[in-house]
């Protein structure tokens, strides 16, 4: 057995035995969910309801769907205050806790930061590249925001998280204004690492250091660290309480008005995702989103999400998660799934009196 084989199994003994002890950050839903409707919001839609009891019922996966009415209230959800791998969702409460930063006078989204290889992460990491060609990157903390809401760059989040606190500060974010039921790891690289029965290494950065160590492990340990993440994940997070952080922000209650301008514009612009609750829009509808996208051991994958604010021409808006747990079925079928949440709050809104204008 070499060195390296031993250090890695070691890890592997090491993650295991923390991944089988009680999580980090135990968060009971029950008691901690805010997602009811506000008092005095109407009664929920019967066909929103029914349509969104449908659509998860069908699904052949553990799926959990949550859609908020930002101007009314109302609120709906399939299997909604479960717990859900969030995967690259958890990017929006770094985004959160940045522009928070930002509102209390703490940083600006005009400072300077410079990457070096030790920032780097795993998967996907586009500003890597420049990285690894000039030995680091000169960049500004709002290109990190930028870059990790719309690219979904693990380097760029990792960093902005480090920036304005850690772990511990997004945390405290997500405590102090009472978002809930919405667990944070420790960021890209040391959730990744936990959910594959591995320790952080910065070999895993490049050269698919990562995938080798992973591989290398025997499939039982993997099966059973990848089932415990999924039955419990570090990351997890309600989809009824994530639309209602998004309806939240959205009113402007989390951040100032041109933090939060800033930020819903920014998700606006999100490359991930083309055809997840993107594709169920139509002419004159916009998103606001943020999508997540988790490891597959075989042919299982462990969180495959998009949450955002849909907002129709007429102005009123709806905050929608769907979020896959763990599922086996095509791409094109969770996708559909998506798609047609997106098209029931579509349909509701019209039953309401809302204008459906085509630009």
């Amino acid at each position: 057995m070499t060195s390296m084989w031993a250090a890695t199994m070691l890890g592997a003994m090491i993650a295991f035995a923390a991944a089988t002890a009680a999580p980090a950050q135990p968060a009971s839903v029950a008691g901690l969910q805010p997602g009811s409707p506000i008092a005095g919001a109407p009664a929920v839609p019967a066909f929103i309801r029914d349509r969104v009891q449908t659509l998860g019922a069908s699904f052949n996966g553990r799926v959990g769907i949550a859609v908020r009415s930002v101007d009314q209230g109302w609120q709906v959800g399939w299997h909604a205050d479960e717990l859900y791998p969030q995967q690259s969702v958890s990017k929006l409460w770094v985004a959160i806790t940045a522009m928070d930063a930002v509102d209390r006078g703490e940083v600006r989204l005009i400072d300077p930061v410079t990457l070096t290889r030790s920032d780097l992460t795993l998967f996907h990491q586009p500003i890597a590249a420049a990285i690894l060609n000039k030995g680091a990157e000169t960049t500004t903390l709002g290109r990190l925001l930028n870059d990790a809401i719309t690219m979904s760059d693990n380097t760029c989040n990792d960093r902005l998280m480090r920036a304005v606190g850690g772990p511990s500060a997004v945390r405290a974010m997500i405590a102090t204004k009472g978002l809930g039921a919405i667990r944070f790891y420790e960021g890209e690289r040391a959730l990744q690492s936990k959910i594959a029965g591995l320790t952080w290494s910065p070999n895993f950065s490049t050269g698919g250091g990562f995938e080798r160590a992973r591989n290398a492990l025997p499939l039982s340990l993997r099966r059973s660290l990848f089932q415990r993440y999924i039955d419990e994940p570090y990351d997890g997070a309600a989809p009824a309480a994530i639309v209602h952080a998004l309806a939240r922000l959205k009113r402007g209650q989390l951040l100032s008005p041109s933090s939060t301008a800033f930020l819903l514009g920014t998700m606006g612009h999100t490359k991930t995702g083309a055809n997840r609750l993107k594709g169920g829009l139509e002419p004159g509808w916009t998103l606001s989103h943020k999508t997540g996208t988790g490891q597959v051991l075989g042919a299982v994958q462990a969180g495959y999400n998009d949450i955002g604010v849909v907002t129709a021409p007429d102005g009123r808006s709806y905050a929608i998660a769907v979020m896959i747990k763990q599922t086996t079925t095509p791409l094109i079928v969770r996708m559909n799934l998506m798609n047609n949440v997106v098209r029931a709050v579509i349909r509701q809104h019209e039953l309401d009196g809302g204008n459906n204008i085509t630009l």
